[in-house]
C-alpha cells in the first residue's frame, strides 16, 4: 500500500463515519419546516421520516442530501483505490456505521446511491429483478432482504474473479440485515407525500405498510380509509394513521405504532362498503380507543376485524344490497378533544331550510357517538351574517368553523351532503370522518333540466321525453365508458318531483367521473359553470372510449346531412302533406310512431350537438360576440316578426295612432292600401315558424300555428315598440377568423337540429290532438286536454286493443293525475335541489319566506347595466307591453319569448346559462340580461326598482 493510499483509507475509515453521523436530515427538516424528527415519531432521522413529518419540502432535500452522501463515498474511495473497488464498498460500510451510530438510520438511501455509482449495471438488474419478484411475493420482510441477498449474489456474480470485493459486499449486506432488525429502517415510515413520492417504495411492494399519506383506493382499504387519505392529500387537518388491509401481517403495524400513555391511538373499520353513497354502516363496526401499549393494539385490531362478522353487521349487508368483502383496519393517533361532534351540512329532516345540523358535546368525539350521552343540538342558518341556533357549552366560533368546514366538505364532493365527525382539541379543528349523508341520496337538480323541458310536465309529455332522453344519453356516455358502463342506470338519468323535471346530479356526476372528467362537465359545457382540471390518469384510461366519441364529433355535421336529406326531410314533407284529422286512430298511432322513431335519431343530435357547439367554443376560446346567432329559430322568427312590423309602420302614418291591442291593430291594417299584404306576410310567417310555441319540447303547449294570439300580440309589440337596431351579423362574419369560423359551423348545425327536431314535436302535438278529437266523439275522453294525462303505453294499449278494463279505469286515472298536477300548480317555490326523495308537498313553501337580501348573484348573460321597473311574467298566455324602462323577471326562457325579450330594458331569469334561449336572444338585442336567480318571479315584485349588470351577474334592488 502506497502512502497515498494509506492515507485515503484513514480518511475513508474516520471521514465516512462523520460523513454518515452529520444529522443532515434533521437539520433540513428543522430549518425548512420546523419538525424536530429527534422526538417524532420512532425517532429514526431517515428519508422517510422527513417525507412524513416534512412532506415534499423536507423530504426531497432529505434525499438529494444522502444521496450525495452515498455518491461522495464511492467516489472518495475511488479517487484514493482506482484499481481495488472492493474500498468502495468498504467506505459504504464505514458511512453506514457512522449513520448508524449517529443519526439512529439504516442508511439505505446511502448504500442504493452508493451501489449505483459503484456498480451501475448491477444495480440495474437489481430494480428489474427484485422489482418483479418482490412485487410477486407481496411481502415487506421478504423484499427487504431479498434485496439484501439479490445484491450480493449479482455483484459476486459478475466479479467472480474478485475476491475482496466479494467479501466486501457480503459484509455490506449483513451489516444492513443487522441494522434493519435493531430499528425501523427507512423503508418502515410511511411518506407523506404519498408512496409515489418515494423511491424506496419500489423494494417494499404492495404489502408495505399503508399510511392515511399514500394515495388509498376504497375497494382495496374501504371507503372511510380512502375518504380520510384524500382529505389528508388535500390539506385538511386529519389525524395520522396507518391502514392494514384485510390479509395483511400485522407485526409490522405494531413495531411502527408504538402506543404509549403519552402518544394515545385509536383501532376503527375500514370496511369495503362502509361509509358508501348508497349506506354508512354506522354503529356496524367497533371502534376501540385509548389504546396505550403494543398488546391493546394488537387485541384492537383484531376485535375490530371480528367486528365484521358480528350478527347484526351480518344482517346490515344484505339488507343494503351489500355483498360479502373484507374489513380493513384504520389505526390512528387519538386526539385528545376538549369539544368534539358530529355535523350534517344539510339538514336531513328539513330539506327545505339551508341549514347545518351539529351535536356536539364537550370531550372527546366518543361520547357523541356511541349513542350513550345525549348530545347537544344546534342549528347554523346560512343567512347572511349566520345565525345559530341551540343553547349548550360549544363556543360560537366553533360552531361557526364547523358549518364552514361541512358546507366546503359538501362543495369539495361534488355537493353530495356530508355527515362528518369532529374534534377540537383547543387550538384545532380535526376531521375525523367524512361519509356521504345517505338519506339524501341521489341528488336531483333542475337547474339544467329547468332548460331542456321547463315547467311543469304532464305525463304523455313525460313518457315520451323521459325514454328519448335518457336512453340516448345512456348510448353516448357507453359510447365513452364501454364495459365500465356497467351498473349504470341510465333511466335514472332523470325524473319528475311536483311535476316539474329534475336531472340526477349524484349519477351524472359518476359517469362523468368514470369518464374521467369533472363531475361538474355537463355545467360546464350548458352553463358556463367552473371546471376543474380531470386527472391526467383517468382521462388517460378513457382515451379509448373519448377517442370514440370524438370521431363521432367530428363526423357529426356529414351524419345529420345524410340523415337529413334521407329521413327528416322526407318524413316531414309527408307529414306536412297528411291531414292528421282525417285519419283513424290505428292509422293517427302509426304515424305517431313513426315521428317518434324519427325523433329518437333527431335526439342524438339534438343533444350532441349542443355539446359539440359549446365544448369548441370553450375550448378554442371563442366569445360569445364573435359568433352570429341570428340563424337559431328562437333568434330568426322575432326577427323576421319585427321586419314584418316594420313594413307595417311604413304603411300607416304612426304619428295619429294610439297603442292597441292585437285584434284592433290586425284589423286596422287589413283597411289600409297594401294592408293585405303586410297580413299575408304574416301568416306566411306563421307557416315557416308556426311550429313554435313557449315550450316548444313541451307537445302539451299550443304551437303558434294552432293559436296565433300570442304571436299577434308579439307582432303588436314590434308594431309599437320598435326594438334598438343591432345587426352586426355582416360585421362578425367580416371578422371571424378560422376559429370563430368552426365554431360558427356548428352553430349552425345546432340551429338546423333544434329546427328539425322541434317540427317533430310540433307534428306529434298535432297527432296526438287528433286522436283525441276522436276519443271525445266516443266518450272515451270527457274534454279537451286530457289525452296528456295518460301515458303513451296507455294509449298504445287503448288503441291496439279493446281492454273494457282499461277504459272504465282512464277516468279515474285521469282524475288523479290531474288532481296531482293541479296541486303541483299551486307550489310556486318548488326546490331546485332535491335530496333523496323530496320533502311533502306540505312542507314545500307555499310561498316563498321574505328575504331582507338587496343583491343577488346569479350568472352574466348579457353585457350592459339598466336601471328599470320590474314586471313578473310567468307565461305568455296574456297581452303585455314592455319598453326600455321594463326589467322582465320570467321563471324560463324558450323560443317563444324571443318578442317580449327583444322589447324589454333587462331580464332577470329564474333558470338558464349563457347559452339559454333568453340569453341569446338578449345578446342579439343588446338587452342587459342575468340568469340563474332561483325563485325570482316570487323574490321581486311588479313595480320594484333594480339594477342590474349582465356583464358581472349582479341583480341589486333599488329603494325609491
Amino acid at each position: 500500500m502506497t502512502m497515498t493510499q494509506l492515507w485515503g483509507a484513514l480518511l475513508i475509515f474516520i471521514f465516512c463515519p462523520i460523513l454518515g453521523a452529520l444529522p443532515l436530515i434533521h437539520w433540513l427538516s428543522l430549518g425548512l419546516t420546523g419538525q424536530n424528527l429527534k422526538r417524532l415519531g420512532t425517532g429514526n432521522i431517515s428519508v422517510s421520516a422527513a417525507f412524513y413529518h416534512g412532506g415534499k419540502l423536507a423530504g426531497i432535500p432529505a434525499v438529494i442530501s444522502e444521496a450525495g452522501k452515498g455518491i461522495i463515498t464511492v467516489l472518495l474511495a475511488r479517487s484514493f483505490f482506482p484499481d481495488e473497488p472492493a474500498w468502495e464498498l468498504i467506505a459504504l460500510i464505514a458511512l453506514v456505521m457512522g449513520r448508524y451510530w449517529g443519526g439512529k438510520g439504516a442508511g439505505t438511501t446511502n448504500v442504493m446511491w452508493g451501489i449505483l455509482t459503484h456498480d451501475p449495471i448491477s444495480a440495474g438488474l437489481v430494480f428489474l429483478i427484485g422489482g418483479i419478484s418482490f412485487t410477486i411475493l407481496r411481502d415487506r420482510a421478504a423484499g427487504r432482504n431479498g434485496i439484501l441477498i439479490l445484491m450480493s449474489l449479482i455483484i459476486t456474480l459478475r466479479h467472480i474473479n474478485d475476491p475482496p470485493r466479494i467479501m466486501a459486499i457480503i459484509a455490506l449486506s449483513l451489516l444492513l440485515f443487522t441494522i434493519y432488525y435493531k430499528i425501523p429502517d427507512d423503508l418502515d415510515l410511511p411518506s407523506k407525500e404519498g408512496k409515489n413520492s418515494s423511491m424506496f417504495k419500489f423494494f417494499r411492494g404492495d404489502r408495505a405498510i399503508l399510511s392515511l399519506d399514500d394515495n388509498l383506493k376504497a375497494q382495496k382499504v374501504g371507503q372511510k380509509a380512502a375518504t380520510l387519505s384524500q382529505l389528508k392529500n388535500w390539506g385538511y387537518p386529519v389525524p395520522c394513521g396507518w391502514v392494514l388491509p384485510a390479509g395483511d401481517d400485522p407485526l409490522p403495524l405494531l413495531e411502527l405504532a408504538s402506543p404509549s400513555e403519552g402518544n394515545p391511538l385509536i383501532v376503527r373499520s375500514s370496511a369495503v362498503g362502509e361509509d358508501s353513497e348508497a349506506s354508512s354502516a354506522a354503529g356496524q363496526y367497533q371502534s376501540i380507543s385509548h389504546i396505550t401499549n403494543p398488546e391493546a393494539l394488537k387485541n384492537g385490531i383484531l376485535q375490530c376485524q371480528t367486528s365484521y362478522n358480528n350478527p347484526t353487521a351480518a344482517q346490515y349487508r344484505p339488507q343494503q344490497q351489500q355483498g360479502e368483502s373484507e374489513m380493513a383496519v384504520l389505526v390512528q393517533q387519538q386526539i385528545q378533544g376538549v369539544f368534539s361532534g358530529v355535523a350534517f351540512s344539510r339538514d336531513p329532516v328539513n330539506q327545505m331550510e339551508d341549514a347545518v345540523l351539529i351535536e356536539a358535546l364537550p370531550g372527546e368525539a366518543t361520547r357523541v357517538v356511541s349513542g350513550q350521552e345525549t348530545p347537544q343540538q344546534y342549528r347554523v342558518l346560512q343567512d347572511s351574517p349566520p345565525k345559530i341556533e341551540g343553547e349548550g357549552e360549544i363556543p360560537e366560533s366553533i360552531l361557526q368553523d364547523v358549518a364552514n368546514l361541512a358546507r366546503d366538505l359538501e362543495r369539495r364532493f361534488q355537493g353530495f351532503p356530508q355527515d362528518i365527525e369532529w374534534t377540537y382539541d383547543g387550538e384545532k379543528l380535526w376531521i375525523l370522518q367524512s361519509r356521504p349523508i345517505t338519506n339524501l341520496q341521489p341528488i336531483w337538480t333542475r337547474k339544467i333540466a329547468a332548460e331542456v323541458i321547463p315547467g311543469l310536465i304532464r305525463p304523455l309529455t313525460w313518457s315520451i321525453n323521459r325514454p328519448l332522453t335518457c336512453g340516448m344519453w345512456g348510448k353516448l356516455f357507453t359510447v365513452v365508458l364501454g364495459d365500465r358502463a356497467k351498473g349504470l342506470n341510465f333511466k335514472e338519468t332523470a325524473t319528475l318531483h311536483y311535476s316539474r323535471a329534475y336531472f340526477n346530479a349524484t349519477l351524472l356526476g359518476k359517469i362523468f367521473l368514470r369518464m374521467g372528467l369533472p363531475a361538474e362537465s355537463l355545467e360546464f359545457l350548458t352553463r358556463g359553470a367552473k371546471f376543474t382540471r380531470p386527472s391526467l390518469l383517468s382521462t388517460l384510461r378513457n382515451v379509448p372510449g373519448l377517442l370514440r366519441l370524438s370521431l363521432r364529433e367530428l363526423r357529426l355535421e356529414k351524419d345529420f346531412a345524410i340523415d337529413q336529406e334521407s329521413l327528416f326531410d322526407p318524413t316531414l314533407q309527408d307529414l306536412e302533406n297528411q291531414t292528421p284529422s282525417e285519419l283513424s286512430p290505428q292509422e293517427l298511432l302509426t304515424r305517431i310512431e313513426m315521428i317518434l322513431t324519427n325523433l329518437h335519431t333527431a335526439t342524438y343530435y339534438n343533444i350532441l350537438a349542443p355539446l359539440s357547439f359549446s365544448l369548441r367554443q370553450n375550448l378554442l376560446q371563442v366569445e360569445t360576440e364573435a359568433l352570429d346567432y341570428s340563424i337559431l329559430p328562437e333568434v330568426a322568427s322575432s326577427k323576421a316578426l319585427e321586419q314584418i312590423a316594420k313594413d307595417a309602420r311604413n304603411l300607416v302614418p304612426m304619428d295619429t295612432i294610439e297603442p292597441m291591442s292585437a285584434p284592433s291593430l290586425f284589423a286596422m291594417l287589413a283597411e289600409f292600401p297594401d294592408g293585405e299584404s303586410i297580413l299575408e306576410q304574416f301568416q306566411d310567417w306563421l307557416k315557416r315558424y308556426g311550429y313554435l310555441s313557449e315550450t316548444a319540447t313541451d307537445i302539451a303547449i299550443p304551437r303558434w300555428r294552432e293559436n296565433p294570439r300570442s304571436a299577434r300580440a308579439s307582432f303588436t309589440q314590434f308594431f309599437f315598440n320598435e326594438p334598438d337596431q343591432i345587426s352586426k351579423k355582416a360585421t362578425v362574419e367580416e371578422n371571424q377568423g378560422w376559429k370563430q369560423k368552426n365554431v360558427q359551423q356548428r352553430l349552425k348545425l345546432k340551429a338546423e337540429v333544434a329546427e328539425v327536431y322541434n317540427r317533430f314535436l310540433a307534428h306529434l302535438r298535432w297527432s296526438v290532438l287528433a286522436l283525441e278529437r276522436i276519443w271525445l266523439e266516443t266518450g272515451l275522453l270527457a274534454e279537451a286536454g286530457e289525452i296528456f294525462f295518460l301515458k303513451l303505453s296507455e294509449i298504445r294499449h287503448l288503441v291496439k286493443n279493446d281492454d273494457p278494463k282499461l277504459r272504465s279505469e282512464i277516468p279515474q286515472r285521469i282524475s288523479l293525475r290531474r288532481s296531482t298536477y293541479v296541486e303541483d300548480e299551486k307550489l310556486p317555490a318548488v326546490p331546485y335541489v332535491v335530496y333523496g326523495n323530496p320533502p311533502q308537498r306540505d312542507r314545500v313553501l307555499a310561498t316563498p319566506q321574505l328575504t331582507t337580501q338587496q343583491r343577488w348573484q346569479g350568472i352574466a348573460a348579457s353585457p350592459g347595466q339598466v336601471i328599470g321597473r320590474i314586471k313578473v311574467v310567468n307565461d305568455l298566455s296574456r297581452t303585455m307591453t314592455v319598453d326600455k324602462e321594463t326589467i322582465l323577471v320570467v321563471p324560463y326562457t324558450d323560443a317563444g319569448w324571443g318578442v317580449l325579450l327583444a322589447g324589454a330594458g333587462g331580464l332577470i331569469s329564474e333558470v338558464g346559462g349563457r347559452l339559454s334561449h333568453g340569453a341569446i336572444i338578449a345578446r342579439e338585442y343588446g338587452v342587459p340580461a342575468v340568469m340563474d336567480i332561483p325563485n325570482a318571479v316570487h323574490l321581486f315584485q311588479d313595480g320594484q326598482a333594480v339594477k342590474i349588470d349582465g356583464q358581472t351577474g349582479v341583480v341589486e334592488l333599488l329603494t325609491d
